[in-house]
């Protein structure tokens, strides 16, 4: 919400043009209107790019954080990591174990916050949310001081005496900006393998999930160190206002759309970013497998897993034309064991973010070539904003519903002849954030693993492969860039930096010019018995450049 008060209005009529770029996408306003209060409520689509014009009579008011004060920020936060605070060993474990705690004793709040912005169940927020953070901490506080011990390499004998390590430092100043579906873990996760790298980090919460942003500010400002550690909030004009500045490193969790307009703004520094994207993720069933245990493990990763918006939450579903019958059957039975005969009134399901989205869910329901495919579900509640578990058979590929990340309850189930038919569907989209298989067939398991291209896999089941902390999560293509969970979390924010040691012994005269016939037969002996006749780039400079 913005206003804009009465006692603005003091100068003649001006045009004023505000562009910005949000977690929601782009959008332009130029305005010339006389007015005595503007109000600004609604969010803008991520697919429209909305032009008002308005006349005003205003005073040209400059944002509560613009890019002046995002400015000051960062380099405020570059002193304090110059000044080599952020890099010790104990400050980083003083600021995990803030976290650790003020998950502890927040944990109410936490709960509360979350079902403000999205109705998620205790149960469920406890444990997507509450628990994944509170594992991700844990596991630094326990091997951080592994992660960062230089890393011992060997090396050959061209370098003779000598030794070398890697050594993980700090990349400086980054900046997280997180999402509104799991908007408290997918802030701190990375935050965390940000902190136990040693930097000093800016989050910018969703501010679609208001409460939760609210909620991390304080919490925050509360428990961490101030100095290093920043929580912005805000929406158009403050992400905008973040992204003109330089950072050390970008991560970014959200949606494509945002994230190649993150990327064009990290560029211009020649920022690195990490992109937490999504994508349609497909579970292929086999005719193979125990119904019963598919049908659960399919719910649980898209119904109980809040409502299907997640990213890693099943988007569609191929399967034989034998076997769609019984498997739909089986969906329905657990879905109704799960919620209840009155979909609508669970209260087991998170609700719908807000009303864009859930007009957007409807949309895809209700094109011409998909509302007569709905075969279970599809009952829907705006002022409630809750859609019930929808599935819907053999919609067209060329559908909007199978074109675009779905991120909702509903569920479309494709049918092919032969199971392997579907691997050839699944590389004809982008590649996705996550694939499943269910088969008890060894041949079909190598086959997907080895042909489709995903962030990640999971065989027989959904969703779990993001929670073994050994596992990197990431993107490829258009699902993202880069990956975190764990020590990859730290190595996300952490430069490896290489590192030779030498003696000034063993200095050998052959290394260095005139290079005489002698020497040249002396280094090409050299060179074949260190580095297999590999290059050794500052042996070879002769008189014509090469030996």
């Amino acid at each position: 919400m913005m206003i804009v008060s009465p006692g603005l209005f003091k100068h003649p009529s001006r045009s004023y043009s505000i562009v910005g770029v949000g977690l929601l996408g782009t959008f332009t306003y130029c305005h010339k209107y006389k007015i005595n209060r503007v109000s600004f409520s609604s969010s803008i689509p991520s697919y429209y790019h909305c032009r008002a014009t308005l006349s005003t009579m205003m005073e040209e008011v400059k944002p509560e954080f613009d890019s002046d004060k995002a400015a000051v920020l960062v380099n405020e936060l570059r002193k304090t990591f110059n000044s080599g605070k952020t890099k010790s060993y104990e400050w980083r474990i003083s600021q995990l174990e803030s976290i650790s705690k003020m998950i502890d004793e927040k944990e109410k709040e936490i709960v509360e916050a979350l079902r403000k912005d999205l109705s998620k169940p205790e149960l469920e927020a406890f444990l997507s949310e509450i628990l994944m953070a509170r594992s991700s901490c844990k596991l630094a506080l326990k091997e951080l001081k592994q992660w960062m011990m230089p890393q011992k390499v060997e090396t050959s004998l061209a370098t003779y005496p000598s030794s070398a390590e890697i050594v993980a430092e700090p990349l400086g100043v980054v900046l997280v900006i997180s999402t509104w579906n799991f908007p408290f873990s997918l802030s701190l996760d990375p935050v965390i393998g940000a902190i136990a790298a040693g930097n000093a980090v800016v989050l910018k919460p969703s501010e679609i999930a208001s409460a939760t942003s609210s909620l991390l500010s304080r919490l925050v400002g509360e428990y961490m160190d101030k100095s290093a550690i920043i929580v912005v909030e805000g929406a158009v004009a403050e992400t905008s206002a973040l992204l003109e500045q330089k950072w050390d490193k970008i991560f970014f969790t959200g949606g494509a759309r945002v994230g190649r307009i993150v990327m064009a703004a990290a560029a211009k520094n020649l920022t690195p970013v990490t992109l937490e994207l999504g994508g349609k993720c497909p579970a292929v069933v086999d005719s193979n497998v125990n119904l019963q245990v598919t049908s659960r493990r399919i719910v649980a990763g898209k119904w109980v897993c809040n409502n299907g918006q997640a990213c890693i939450s099943v988007d569609y579903i191929i399967t034989t034309k034998e076997l769609a019958p019984k498997l739909i059957a089986t969906l329905v039975s657990v879905v109704e064991e799960i919620f209840g005969k009155d979909l609508m009134e669970s209260k087991e399901r998170s609700r719908i973010i807000n009303s864009f989205h859930f007009k957007r869910l409807v949309n895809l329901l209700e094109e011409d070539k998909v509302s007569n495919k709905i075969v279970f579900g599809g009952q829907r509640e705006e002022s409630q904003l809750q859609i019930a578990p929808t599935i819907l058979l053999d919609v067209p590929e060329d559908s909007m519903i199978m074109q675009e990340e779905i991120f909702g309850p509903l569920l479309p189930i494709i049918t092919v002849e032969r199971l392997e038919d579907s691997f050839a569907m699944i590389n004809r989209k982008p590649k996705p954030l996550a694939a499943y298989l269910f088969s008890d067939d060894e041949q079909i398991k190598r086959k997907f693993v080895q042909n489709i291209c995903a962030g990640g896999m999971a065989i027989n089941d959904t969703i779990l492969q993001v929670t073994v902390p050994t596992l990197p999560f990431g993107g490829v293509g258009e699902s993202g860039m880069g990956s975190y969970h764990g020590k990859f979390s730290f190595d996300a924010f952490s430069h490896k930096k290489a590192v030779l040691y030498r003696s000034f012994a063993g200095d050998s005269p052959t290394r260095y010019p005139p290079y005489t016939p002698g020497k040249k037969k002396q280094i090409k002996a050299l060179l074949s018995v260190c580095i297999q006749d590999e290059p050794f780039w500052y042996l070879q400079r002769t008189e014509n450049g090469r030996i």
